[in-house]
């Protein structure tokens, strides 16, 4: 299920997690502009002094076919977007806050309405529940806080409980009604396997991108007026893949705006441009193109050669940052005795056995991937070792490295393709779906 999640489990959060960056624009010399953190995605640990306050009508804003949108609703999901991404309101980047809000609400009610036709499509409470239990519990605190949080922000719990409702319900709908559809045939995975052995030898850029499409915002200067307060947020401190999350108009945002690996060639002209100008870890500055603009982090770059991929599976202890001395301490003391009888095979059912130790098959990656705690063991522990402990935002970790090899440019596997060419199909299809949605449906806006 893909839902607006700051956290996707233990293992990919750590592989995923990343460093502060600078800001730069294409064109010009690398220079440091602020700092920011792209792959920051918990939730910040005090809430907002106060609520912002907007000036908007209480009455109706928007009708769409029978449902109609209020001010309070607006305001509502304006409150909860500046949450989420951690975007600080202000007279500049509100027009656009409130768009993306707004466009979020029609869409939401027109998703409401094609729900609604199908009886035996509920989304229960429990099932609300264990979504934001599990968003809670990704970010080191109780479904309790998580919702206390968003209070304190000015966020009634039922405004985010519906939100989180209707995209089950339309995760559900979209995956059940277009999966025949969605299917790759054996043809196409070939194909992009074929690609895939091509781009090996050409430049690779890891990004992560933000696309603002001008049709949904107002025209081309508004797309490029909300880049530009988009990429000061993010210099500011917004973390990079929530502001992706609930900004980008592209596939990727499902994923915190991770686009994967782009060969050298394969992007247009002004993208080009920018990821050949970019180093790893600088933002650009907007960049237009036809249709809209785009927000490049450069995450990674490598020259197409080979690649260190390993092996690894992981203990952990989960500990969040808050923890104390003692916590960690003892934490540390259980794994280091533990640690002489583990192995690369027993080092799962080990964790599987004992109380208050979670174990995950972290798989082979690239070691550029990893979080930089896990990186100095990927390179250069003896396969089949164990680690010493090691200290992680989300707890306290043994790592096991099973297997190291030198690939190319992460040489996917046919079932690999055909997964990502799916979980594709699927998007685009149910981003057409909404299309449909909008044209046939009759929105009025209220002066």
């Amino acid at each position: 299920m893909r839902l607006q999640r700051y956290l996707t489990g233990v293992a990919m959060a750590a592989l995923l997690a990343g460093s502060a960056v600078a800001q730069t624009a294409p064109g010009q010399a690398p220079a440091a502009a602020g700092t920011l953190n792209p792959a920051a995605e918990q939730a910040p640990t005090a809430a907002p002094a106060a609520a912002p306050q907007f000036q908007l009508a209480d009455g109706i804003l928007v009708t769409v076919n029978d449902s109609v949108i209020t001010g309070f609703d607006l305001r509502q999901r304006m409150l909860l977007l500046i949450a989420m991404t951690q975007v600080q309101p202000t007279q500049e980047n509100i027009p656009a806050i409130q768009q993306q809000a707004l466009n979020a609400l029609i869409d939401e009610r027109l998703q409401n309405q094609e729900l609604a036709k199908y009886e035996d499509l509920k989304v229960t409470d429990e099932e609300v529940n264990q979504e934001i239990a599990q968003m809670a519990q990704e970010v080191g605190t109780s479904a309790e806080n998580y919702l206390q949080y968003l209070a304190q922000g000015g966020i009634r719990p039922q405004t985010f409980r519906d939100q989180i409702r209707t995209e089950i319900g339309w995760q559900q709908l979209v995956g059940g009604r277009f999966q025949s559809r969605a299917r790759v045939s054996r043809s196409a995975v070939d194909a992009a396997l074929r690609q895939a052995n091509e781009a090996a030898s050409k430049k690779q850029y890891l990004i992560g991108e933000i696309y603002i499409e001008a049709s949904r915002v107002g025209g081309q200067q508004a797309a490029m007026n909300g880049a530009n307060q988009l990429v000061q947020q993010m210099v500011q401190g917004a973390p990079f893949q929530a502001v992706a999350q609930q900004f980008s108009a592209a596939p990727s945002a499902t994923r915190g705006g991770d686009a994967g690996w782009v060969a050298e060639g394969t992007v247009q002209p002004a993208l080009q441009q920018a990821l050949d100008q970019l180093e790893a870890g600088q933002l650009s500055r907007p960049i237009p193109v036809e249709g809209g603009v785009y927000i490049i982090y450069m995450r990674d770059k490598r020259d197409g050669a080979s690649a260190s991929l390993v092996a690894m599976k992981q203990v952990m202890i989960e500990l969040p940052e808050t923890a104390t001395e003692a916590e960690v301490a003892a934490a540390t003391q259980r794994l280091d005795g533990i640690r002489g009888q583990l192995t690369c095979d027993n080092i799962l059912t080990r964790a599987r056995s004992e109380q208050g130790l979670l174990g995950a098959d972290l798989g082979e990656s690239d070691v550029q991937n990893l979080a930089p705690q896990f990186q100095q063991v990927a390179r250069s522990a003896e396969i089949g070792s164990i680690s010493t402990p090691v200290r992680t935002p989300l707890g306290l970790h043994l790592l096991a490295v099973c297997g190291r090899r030198v690939g190319g440019s992460e040489a996917p596997t046919a079932r690999a393709v055909e997964n990502q060419l799916f979980r594709q199909n699927i998007s685009t299809l149910g981003r057409r779906y909404m299309r449909d949605l909008r044209a046939d449906a009759l929105i009025e806006y209220k002066n």
